[in-house]
């Protein structure tokens, strides 16, 4: 099975502090994931201020506006995409991830 393990960042994030031991522990976690072949892939995303949301209106045209789609205090900053047997699996990882991240992390799988 896929499990997402997403990384949500406060809506003030600034990547700078992901750079030094943060950035390390997540390379390290990185290396360590691939050693074990459960990870598919991983990325990260960029600044929440250049997101674009797409809204269907009751006229059929399509607004695109500037920003996230929901307002929240958090956002999604990266993800992993981990092929591993179950949720158990996949949460023992989410513990590194957000340990190395040292943000919230949500894991879901993808069907």
């Amino acid at each position: 099975m896929r499990y997402l393990v997403a990384i949500h960042h406060p809506h003030d994030f600034d990547p700078s502090v992901e750079e030094g031991e943060i950035s390390h522990d997540i390379d390290v976690l990185n290396e360590e994931m691939v050693a074990a072949g459960v990870r598919l892939s991983a990325d990260g995303l960029d600044w929440i201020h250049n997101a674009k949301s797409l809204r269907a209106q009751p006229n059929g045209e399509i607004l695109v506006t500037d920003g996230p789609y929901l307002e929240t205090k958090e956002h999604v900053g990266g993800f992993w995409v981990l092929e591993v047997p179950d949720m158990d699996e996949a949460l023992k990882w989410a513990k590194k991830a957000v340990a190395a991240c040292r943000t919230p992390v949500e894991v879901r799988r993808i069907l």
